[in-house]
C-alpha cells in the first residue's frame, strides 16, 4: 500500500501535491486536508459514492447536511436558488475566508448534501490548501471537519481519530494548525439572515456588513 501522508507547507503548498490531492478527489475517493483552523475532509461534491463515503467516515447522520467549497462566486449560482442582497453583502465582505452561507439550494444538488432540508451550506476558503484545490478541481468539493460526528474537530494529525485516519486515501498534513471554533455560519436562504454559528468573524462585523449593503 502506498504511503498516503504527504507533508505540505500551508502558506505556499506544492503544485505536485495539490495535483495528487485533486487526482484522489477526482478517482472518487477522500483527502484529509488543512484548512484555516482544523482538518477537513474533501470529496467530490457531485459524486453520490464520495459524499457517502464522507458520511461513513464521519460515523454522520444522514440527516446533518455537509458543507461545500467552491472557488468563486460563479460556482454558487450552479448551487443556489438565490443569492440576496444581504448574502451579497457578506460574500462581498468576508470571502474568501472565514464563514459558511446556508442557501436554498438547486434541485439537481445530491439530496445527501442538503439532508433533505433543501439547503446547502457554501464557502469560498481563504486557506492556500483549500483554495488551491477547490481552483483545480472540476467542480466544488466537501468542506466539513475531520472528526467523527459529535466530537471536536482536530488541528493537529496526531489529534484525529484514528478510524478517520485510516479511512482517508490521503493526508496532507500541514502540521499544527491555528485551531479555534472554526467558520461562522449564517443562513441567508430568507429575507432576514440568521446566525447558526459563531465563530472567527465577530458579530459586529457582520453586522456592519448587513446595514451597509
Amino acid at each position: 500500500m502506498r504511503e498516503k501522508s504527504r507533508i505540505i507547507n500551508p502558506a505556499h503548498p506544492s503544485a505536485r501535491i495539490i495535483e495528487e490531492a485533486v487526482s484522489v478527489i477526482e478517482e472518487g475517493d477522500v483527502v484529509l486536508f488543512p484548512t484555516r483552523c482544523l482538518y477537513g475532509l474533501a470529496a467530490d461534491a457531485s459524486n453520490p459514492r464520495a459524499v457517502e463515503r464522507i458520511f461513513r467516515i464521519k460515523r454522520r447522520s444522514f440527516q446533518n447536511p455537509l458543507l461545500v467549497l467552491v472557488k468563486d462566486h460563479k460556482d454558487i449560482g450552479r448551487l443556489v436558488q438565490h443569492v440576496s442582497p444581504e448574502a451579497k453583502s457578506i460574500m462581498n465582505s468576508f470571502w474568501p475566508g472565514k464563514i459558511t452561507l446556508v442557501f436554498k439550494a438547486l434541485p439537481v444538488i445530491l439530496s445527501a448534501l442538503t439532508a433533505g432540508t433543501g439547503k446547502i451550506g457554501v464557502r469560498i476558503p481563504g486557506h492556500p490548501v483549500a483554495s488551491r484545490l477547490v481552483h483545480l478541481a472540476n467542480g466544488p468539493i466537501t468542506g466539513t471537519s475531520a472528526n467523527i460526528s459529535g466530537s471536536l474537530g482536530a488541528s493537529r494529525i496526531a489529534d484525529i481519530d484514528p478510524v478517520i485516519i485510516s479511512e482517508v486515501d490521503l493526508i496532507l498534513d500541514a502540521g499544527p494548525l491555528k485551531g479555534g471554533s472554526g467558520s461562522t455560519v449564517v443562513d441567508v436562504s430568507e429575507e432576514t439572515p440568521k446566525i447558526l454559528r459563531r465563530g472567527e468573524i465577530p458579530l459586529k462585523k457582520l453586522f456592519t456588513a448587513l446595514n451597509h449593503r
